[in-house]
């Protein structure tokens, strides 16, 4: 199965990617808050997980981005696609099997993901270092 026009054949069962559990760690380790991982593979072709997490300000926002790009980019993984780092309420690192969206706490509770995307499984929420708001 290709990745929503993206020209990428990746697995849509299994475990999910190693890259994966280094981006929840990454954000874990700058204190993210709520952090959830939603699996999508029976529910779209778009992505295969959305991680979704808060931060308490613009800035802290900000910086949980800025420190997944930082662990992952050594790693060789590279977001394809990244919005809104310069507001900092709602930034969207999209890495083609994993969206992450790493919200301000206003933002997340007005688009309020997790309802929309109902139907996806939670995978294990938030390794070690997370915090719950």
């Amino acid at each position: 199965m290709t990745s929503g026009g993206r020209g990428r054949t990746r697995p849509r069962r299994g475990r999910p990617p190693e890259s994966l559990g280094h981006a929840t760690q990454a954000l874990a380790d700058r204190k993210a808050v709520d952090l959830v991982v939603l699996d999508l593979r029976t529910l779209t072709a778009a992505t295969d997980y959305f991680v979704i997490v808060s931060g308490t300000s613009e800035a802290h926002v900000r910086g949980m981005a800025e420190h997944l790009q930082a662990v992952l980019g050594p790693l060789g993984v590279r977001p394809h696609h990244v919005e809104g780092v310069k507001q900092g309420r709602w930034i969207l690192l999209d890495y083609v099997d994993f969206v992450v969206h790493v919200f301000h706490p206003e933002q997340r509770e007005f688009y309020q993901l997790e309802r929309l995307w109902g139907d996806a499984a939670v995978v294990v929420p938030a390794p070690e270092g997370g915090a719950k708001g």
